[in-house]
């Protein structure tokens, strides 16, 4: 799955404060990401991550 940072990512289950997308901070082995809901900020591994995303939504690229 390509996951860049910048992306938001939308989960199947919610965070704890209610809200489902949250913002890519950093990629690689391990995500950073925030919650788009609290603005808390966790690392989470790449595993994990990739099988409980339901959809990325990435912002418009500038040529």
């Amino acid at each position: 799955m390509d996951i860049k940072p910048g992306d938001t990512l939308v989960m199947k289950k919610n965070h704890p404060c209610g809200d489902n997308k949250f913002y890519v901070i950093r990629s690689g082995a391990d995500f950073r990401l925030r919650c788009v809901g609290c603005a808390r900020e966790f690392m989470v591994p790449r595993s994990k991550i990739e099988s409980k995303v339901k959809q990325v939504l990435r912002t418009p690229e500038e040529p």
